[in-house]
């Protein structure tokens, strides 16, 4: 494993921070083995033959003169059958493996493999002998869970002329599965490959985000929608909501595969996390979850350094399952924890500190991370598609998205769910300010809404935030001077605003019906809405009073839209509508 010169010895020790002396020979990111209990550890910075090494595990104990070997590998990820239903830390070392072998807490040292060797998958060829390959085309399948068939895939940097594939039968990772006549000689493929965590994985184009992630939220599809392939920042403070909005949009989103990333979050928050997902229901399908799902847990009490490399674990793994042609979704929880771990590394390195001691180089690591979503054509003959879309909490100290963690997110990403802490208070989630959020997608995508969904469907989004946006203004005299002061079209505008946020904007994750909304059900509804808020302007211009508007049945019913049957909505919305125009008409007939 190790070469000549490739052994050297620490020489200064600082937190997860060592610093060995005669590593000749050894290369950036290389992967190393620290001390005597061959603590895991990457070569973040070389100067000839002294390298600085960030360490993945707690270096407690170490000492200057103990040995460093260098792997000669960058740090890489095994992707095959088996990652699905997984939990992993930072390192793709998997957690229930590392619990059979140490019990509770996790020694030092210890190793496991990411796929397990000994198991057998059922593997049916779809290649034949004498085809020709490229990278990323499809040899043959393995049913990897009752939900996901996971594809065979050729390397990306593998192509040639298949010599050779294995028959219909039950095969290791390990073994031999087809042999591949290259320019460089015959290539033997497994079901397994590894890949560099922190190299992107080769795609032939990038499409423009014209299709929406639909995820069953009506603040987030209608107002601030997500691309397939898209980036979006969910910044809010302590209890405001981050978790629980990742965990309905990890249910909802039509993404196929999902994987969650813990990124140096409190360890209860992480437990509700292994908890929950393994016993939620994929709405789909009506298995588990997980059945869809890779978790990597990395929580706040582990060492920081893994921080940096649980994202990077987690985006290829993603990338992988896009190579499949599948859509995947990738939550982060939270990219401020990643942020925190480059503040402590860059200190322990003596780096010159850039805005409230972060690195000078944040914007660029966040950068490196976000950009590796999209909705790509991928490379080979098959012509597939697939996306990575990649949603980050971000958890700003007292909620101030004006430090630097959210500030250089918000450059990067192209949506923005601002979550308040004032609506949590108010027990209003998704508690997404509609003020302060934004989606840069809206143009690019209004051509799919209004052909799949709606005519007419971004002027009536836009519509409603501009009556959404005069209610606010509104609200500031209101306090002055009470509602009751204002002329009757003012407060009608009030309170046609209060019912878009509390009976549209407003979700309850814990119904049966309202937890997921249809795009066209969410359509239906706020047409409905907007269609209220019209003749109740035109009703009190003719002299009707507010307060008989406010009491009538149809007002009712428009409430209680959210909990219809999404099966039956399309009949019951055309009986509200009706008699929403029957008792406004009656209305006005009394005042003439």
């Amino acid at each position: 494993m190790t070469k000549e010169g490739q052994k050297g010895k620490i020489v200064r020790i600082s937190g997860p921070v060592i610093e060995a002396d005669q590593m000749r020979g050894a290369k950036m990111y290389d992967v190393v083995r620290v001390g005597e209990e061959n603590l895991i550890g990457e070569i973040i910075r070389l100067n000839q033959d002294h390298a600085i090494i960030q360490v993945y595990e707690d270096t407690n104990g170490l000492k200057p003169g103990e040995k460093v070997v260098s792997t000669g590998m960058p740090l890489s990820v095994e992707l095959g059958p088996g990652l699905l239903t997984n939990i992993y830390d930072g390192i793709q070392r998997p957690l229930p493996a590392i619990y059979n072998e140490t019990g509770n807490f996790i020694e030092r040292g210890v190793e496991a493999f990411a796929l397990d060797r000994k198991k057998k998958w059922s593997f049916k060829p779809t290649a034949k002998h004498g085809d020709t390959i490229m990278p990323c085309d499809v040899l043959g399948e393995v049913k990897e869970t009752s939900i996901i068939t996971h594809k065979i895939i050729v390397p990306p940097d593998i192509n040639g002329k298949l010599l050779s594939i294995a028959k219909k039968g039950d095969y290791t990772v390990e073994e031999d599965i087809a042999i591949v006549s290259t320019d460089q000689g015959d290539v033997k493929l497994q079901m397994m490959q590894r890949w560099p965590v922190r190299k992107p994985r080769p795609v032939a184009k990038k499409h423009d985000p014209t299709l929406p992630l639909i995820t069953g939220q009506r603040v987030i599809d209608t107002f601030f929608p997500i691309a397939k392939g898209g980036t979006a920042a969910i910044p809010g403070g302590f209890g405001t909501g981050k978790t629980v909005t990742l965990h309905q949009l990890a249910k909802w989103s039509d993404a196929k595969v999902v994987v969650y990333v813990g990124c140096g979050e409190r360890g209860n928050e992480m437990t509700d996390v292994l908890r929950e997902f393994p016993e939620l229901e994929d709405p789909t399908t009506g298995k588990p979850l997980m059945n869809r799902t890779v978790l990597i847990a990395n929580t706040s009490n582990m060492p920081v350094a893994a921080r940096d490399a649980s994202v990077y674990t987690g985006i290829t793994i993603a990338e992988y399952y896009r190579d499949m042609g599948y859509d995947v979704a990738l939550m982060a929880d939270s990219t401020s924890r990643l942020a925190e771990a480059m503040r402590e590394i860059s200190g322990r390195l003596e780096e010159m500190p850039g805005e409230e001691g972060y690195p000078a180089y944040l914007a660029s690591r966040l950068a490196e991370f976000y950009e590796r979503a999209g909705r790509v054509k991928l490379l080979g003959s098959q012509g597939k598609e697939g996306s990575v879309s990649v949603m980050g909490a971000v958890s700003p100290p007292g909620g101030d998205f004006s430090e630097p963690v959210a500030q250089n997110t918000l450059r990067i990403v192209k949506v923005f769910w601002a979550l308040d802490a004032d609506l949590a208070d108010k027990r209003h989630f998704p508690s997404i300010n509609w003020l302060k959020s934004y989606s840069l997608y809206l143009d690019e995508m209004s051509g799919w809404w209004e052909e799949k969904v709606g005519k007419g469907w971004l002027k009536l989004r836009n519509k409603t935030m501009a009556l959404l946006q005069k209610e606010s203004e509104l609200q500031e005299i209101v306090k002055l001077v009470g509602p009751d002061a204002l002329p009757a079209k003012e407060r009608a505008i009030l309170e046609s605003a209060r019912m878009i946020r509390e009976d549209f904007l407003q979700q309850s994750a814990f119904h049966e019906v309202d937890t997921y909304c249809p795009s066209k059900k969410q359509f239906e509804m706020l047409r409905l809405m907007s269609k209220f808020t019209e003749l109740t302007q035109d009703a009190v211009s003719k002299g009707v009073r507010i307060d008989d508007i406010m009491v009538m049945k149809s007002r009712e019913h428009l409430a209680r839209m959210n909990i219809v049957p999404n099966k039956e909505f399309e009949k019951q919305f055309k009986t509200v509508e009706q008699g929403l125009e029957k008792e406004i008409d009656t209305l006005i007939k009394e005042v003439k």
